[in-house]
């Protein structure tokens, strides 16, 4: 299959490649989207196949306006709407119980479905052209960085899907937060995200955060959540919170013959570069925002460098903090100073 290039006024191309029960990424404000028709089962199998992704890992669909979500949830209680109005469109994804002709490997057995309206004019114009709600994970390859620009799609499913709408880089970096809302007397977060745990407490009261994010034996109920996730083929070790430690272990690292290449924020960048080091920085310690939108666009231009160990800088877990340690915890191999 040759893989096509389409740009934001070829979407008429795409729609028709969409409704013929192919696959087209697309861009959203968070990452790359690998869309298929939620409602054909034969559709959605071609986004498993084209990431190599585990057949019980349920999507979420992304919908274009609040009548395409009546039709396929059950009922949207008060909480939801509360969400919707603060925060949609938006990288918040709501669990529902679902209802409606959403294809089975869309919910991979389960009888809720997460949905969310993406913050994008090309992904709203593509869905709402399309007249079917897209089910959509991140358009990589099952485990790796999720993508940021068109061309991150292009090096993982090149030949594998239809097309490929370009869209220039996506804003927020990282997915969308998970919010499961089947108890709404409970709104629980099963994936930290584009929209923090404060600002939903802001306008929600409590929040509650799911058992599998603080332990790891308790199994996820997210999508994307489930299986290794966001690691590049060179292996990825967080670095220590102290600058002094880091320019210890950086030290150690290379007098043991690693060739580093390291991801850290503006202050500790000048510090720590010479010229046997590749270095990418994730913007000012204070803005943990630039390091969100930088962490997969960094971590796959790191991956393609002549280094054999990405060591990156922790940020606090707090606000999109959460997401950012979230996204790092996943993709890294060791935390530096545990065994």
């Amino acid at each position: 299959m040759q893989t096509i290039f389409l740009n934001s006024a070829e979407l008429d191309q795409a729609v028709a490649y969409l409704k013929s029960g192919q696959v087209v990424a697309f861009p959203t404000e968070t990452v790359y989207g690998l869309g298929a028709d939620a409602t054909n089962e034969e559709a959605v199998k071609k986004i498993f196949e084209a990431k190599g992704r585990p057949n019980d890992n349920p999507l979420i669909i992304h919908i274009s306006n609040i009548d395409q979500l009546e039709r396929y949830v059950q009922y949207i209680p008060d909480v939801a709407k509360t969400v919707m109005e603060h925060f949609w469109p938006g990288p918040c994804t709501l669990i529902l119980k679902k209802k409606g002709p959403i294809a089975p490997s869309v919910t991979g057995g389960l009888d809720t479905i997460g949905v969310r309206m993406p913050d994008h004019p090309v992904a709203l114009e593509l869905i709402e052209k399309a007249g079917i709600p897209l089910a959509a994970p991140s358009a990589n390859s099952s485990g790796k960085p999720s993508p940021t620009t068109a061309l991150h799609v292009k090096k993982d499913l090149d030949g594998k899907i239809q097309a490929i709408v370009d869209g220039g880089a996506t804003g927020v970096g990282l997915e969308s937060t998970v919010l499961d809302l089947t108890d709404p007397e409970r709104p629980t977060i099963l994936r930290p995200g584009g929209v923090t745990s404060e600002e939903l407490e802001e306008v929600l009261g409590k929040v509650w955060m799911d058992a599998h994010l603080s332990d790891a034996s308790v199994g996820p109920k997210s999508p994307g959540m489930k299986y290794k996730h966001y690691s590049p083929e060179k292996p990825v070790w967080i670095l220590p919170a102290s600058l002094e430690q880091t320019r210890e272990v950086m030290d150690q690292l290379e007098k043991s013959g690693e060739k580093i290449g390291f991801l850290v924020s503006d202050e500790w960048f000048e510090q720590l570069s010479n010229k046997n080091r590749k270095g990418h920085t994730l913007g000012e310690k204070k803005n943990p925002q630039q390091a969100a939108a930088r962490l997969f666009s960094s971590l796959r231009a790191l991956d393609e460098e002549e280094v054999s160990l990405i060591l990156v800088e922790p940020y606090s877990k707090v606000g999109i903090g959460t997401a950012y340690m979230n996204r790092l915890e996943k993709a890294a191999s060791r935390i530096v100073g545990i065994s």
